[in-house]
């Protein structure tokens, strides 16, 4: 894989971005999850790579990276890649939220982690991070998505969010049970014509 250092070059002129320390980079493991998929994903064609790590942030940082990055969303031969899991379930995530309504403890889950998908599909950031402070779903990545979701408010383009797989790792019934929930989504160009 080659890196697409002119991007690397445009995004660090933002003053906005910097490298990470090899501590940092050892101790972080995203990456490593992902490039065996890329690779495998996009066998044949070239491509460049651009991996950025997001931290916690702010919804003020969210925006303004958002802001920053959006215009990449307007090439139509970007291809975006955003990673988190959803749900972390239990005491050993010390997140045990139980909306009783919903029938058994993964009911819930799931029911909790459709509404934060619901609010990522609808596209607008603040009703996503509206949802993260009502419910403060234990969603790894909700920054990154927050990132995402504020580049969409700054790209030419329109676009549509689909999520297509959702699952638990256990579908825990009891208190002393945990799982992790995990989704997939695709986001496509609505053609506007």
């Amino acid at each position: 894989m080659e890196i697409d250092q002119e991007v690397y070059v445009q995004l660090k002129a933002t003053g906005r971005f910097e490298m990470m320390s090899l501590d940092v980079d050892e101790a972080e493991h995203s990456l490593e999850l992902h490039m065996p998929f890329i690779v495998h994903t996009m066998r044949g064609p070239s491509y460049k790579l651009v991996p950025i790590m997001v931290g916690a942030l702010t919804t003020e940082g969210e925006e303004q990276y958002g802001k920053i990055l959006g215009p990449y969303l307007d090439d139509p031969t970007n291809l975006f890649v955003v990673s988190s899991d959803f749900c972390h379930w239990g005491s050993r995530f010390n997140y045990t939220y139980y909306n009783r309504d919903q029938g058994q403890i993964w009911e819930s889950i799931k029911w909790l982690d459709y509404l934060g998908m619901d609010a990522i599909e609808g596209g607008n950031p603040a009703d996503f991070a509206t949802y993260l402070e009502t419910y403060r779903n234990t969603i790894c990545g909700r920054h990154p998505i927050g990132v995402f979701l504020n580049m969409l408010q700054h790209s030419k383009l329109q676009h549509r969010i689909q999520f297509t797989k959702y699952d638990q790792s256990s579908k825990c019934t009891s208190q002393s049970h945990s799982s992790v929930s995990y989704a997939a989504a695709v986001v496509t160009i609505v053609d506007g014509s």
